[in-house]
């Protein structure tokens, strides 16, 4: 597995994380997730705030994470509901 070794990388993937959880809460599906990463990830490419090997290491670790259900809790700690509404009575 690839690890992140820069300090800015590993709080660039933490706080990445942290908004694909919440996007979870809200019921967004993993294709959300994914646009929600690409455009976080093509921002700091246009900024250049990380050296280019350490942001494709932090590209190939959020792809894997994404990819991952076991990264992921439903909403209110309930898997069976991840990505979907309960329906209502």
């Amino acid at each position: 597995m690839t690890s992140l070794q820069h300090p800015q990388a590993i709080r660039h993937f933490q706080s990445l994380c942290d908004a694909c959880q919440e996007l979870t809460h809200r019921y967004h599906s993993p294709s959300e997730l994914r646009l929600y990463a690409d455009g976080y990830l093509h921002a700091l490419r246009r900024c250049e705030e990380l050296d280019p090997r350490e942001l494709a290491k932090l590209e190939t670790l959020i792809d894997r994470w994404i990819l991952d259900p076991s990264s992921f809790i439903g909403p209110n700690g309930d898997v069976g509901t991840l990505f979907r509404q309960p329906e209502l009575g």
